[in-house]
């Protein structure tokens, strides 16, 4: 991989704000009484206060705004679906077009690194009890944060090398820079968090713990049952940005790469092998466009680098001799319909599964192996939230799952009365 290729494929594709011009953003604000905009966001990282503050020129304010509701709020900047949430609910929609909230909350924590503020604090004096959390994606991460503001003695274990879950392994860096959420970890171990990471957790690693969450999320492939899907090239979509991202050597992702998928996940497997110096890269998704879950804001980003898109088909036949050569297609809905297109790798970006938790915790799952945490309450003194609850949403909505989860074990430790 040539030193140019990797320059791409780092490089952030979307520039953010300048002062001047977020300024300019945050005086397009009504100022609306109500507010729709915070109550669109699932996180309550309250979008009326942070953009107010910005109006005035406080961006301190705005970031600690921020920070205080959504510790992750530099990542979810970048991430967020805002046509869909905050942006969508935006008064001035229906006078011209949405106040671009993404940005102006991006622009907010830029300034909070650039000029080194302390934007978070928690309480010099501890509380005794003490908290564990498996698993450092967003849940837990947003989880610890709440706990530790709280005054409670937060570890959390990670069995990877590196904090963040898929905001480090599972996004492709040109939309989600590893600086931004380095940036956005600092600030939970700033909160006096501790990590151990490469750490395969036991229950008998738990027992010392007065409460424990599980906010593992889903890293288990799932690949359709069709023939050749046991082929070298052929990838689940969490391991092929996993091994794009670790590979200690340049990673080849091949000549002809076909995504199967309609979401944020397939656009960024796509950009990732086109990126990455893929001559041929297709994006193949079942239904209609309009019916794809993925921000159409990044299938533009997509078609922009030359990445083709077809719909209507879904896979029936992996080919070739030992490696992928070939796929066949079918109409999903018109069951005539057939089309084969040559390729190296094929990636599915068709969803993850949940791995076992019983092993670890006395957890109730269901038949797709969630675990079944009502408000975050797993039973006893184990609690859960995120992707291995819900079945996999956006980051922002794992974030206020793991706040929620957060105050419900709060609750327990101040029932238990263990302080």
């Amino acid at each position: 991989m040539s030193k140019v290729v990797k320059a791409k494929y780092t490089a952030e594709a979307v520039a953010g704000f300048t002062h001047r011009t977020a300024m300019e953003e945050a005086a397009r604000c009504l100022l609306c009484h109500d507010a729709p905009c915070s109550q669109g966001c699932p996180a309550g990282t309250d979008p009326a206060k942070f953009i107010r503050s910005i109006r005035f020129r406080n961006v301190k304010g705005a970031a600690e705004t921020i920070r205080e509701n959504n510790v992750l709020g530099g990542s979810c900047a970048r991430v967020c679906p805002y046509d869909r949430l905050c942006e969508e609910a935006c008064s001035r929609c229906g006078i011209d077009k949405p106040i671009q909230i993404g940005k102006l909350q991006r622009y907010a924590i830029e300034q909070e690194k650039l000029f080194k503020m302390k934007t978070l604090t928690a309480p010099a004096d501890k509380k005794k009890a003490k908290a564990a959390c498996i698993g450092a994606g967003p849940a837990s991460l947003a989880c610890a944060a709440e706990l530790a503001k709280a005054g409670y003695k937060v570890t959390i274990f990670e069995r990877e090398a590196k904090a963040g879950g898929v905001l480090t392994y599972g996004i492709v860096p040109s939309r989600l820079p590893q600086s931004v959420v380095d940036h956005d970890i600092a600030q939970v171990k700033g909160l006096g968090v501790k990590f151990e990471f490469n750490k395969e957790v036991k229950a008998a690693d738990l027992e010392d713990y007065d409460a424990v969450f599980v906010g593992t999320g889903l890293w288990g492939a799932n690949l359709p049952q069709i023939d050749g899907i046991e082929l070298k090239g052929v990838y689940s979509a969490v391991d092929f940005l996993k091994e794009a991202r670790t590979a200690k050597k340049d990673f080849d992702p091949g000549k002809k790469v076909l995504v199967v998928g309609g979401g944020d996940v397939a656009v960024d497997c796509a950009v990732t092998a086109k990126l990455l110096g893929a001559e041929d890269v297709k994006i193949i998704y079942r239904r209609t466009l309009e019916e794809a879950p993925g921000n159409i804001n990044e299938f533009h980003y997509a078609l922009s680098l030359g990445i083709g898109i077809t719909t209507g088909m879904a896979p029936a036949a992996i080919k070739g001799d030992g490696a992928v050569k070939a796929v066949d297609f079918e109409g999903f809905r018109d069951k005539e319909a057939k089309l084969t297109l040559s390729a190296d790798t094929i990636v599915f970006a068709t969803g993850q599964t949940a791995e076992d938790m019983t092993q670890i915790a006395p957890v109730k799952v269901t038949d797709k192996g969630m675990i079944k945490a009502p408000k975050g309450k797993a039973g006893g003194k184990f609690f859960a939230a995120g992707d291995i609850v819900n079945g996999g949403k956006t980051v922002v909505e794992a974030v206020a799952a793991g706040k929620e989860a957060a105050g419900e074990m709060i609750a327990y430790l101040e029932k238990k009365g263990v302080k």
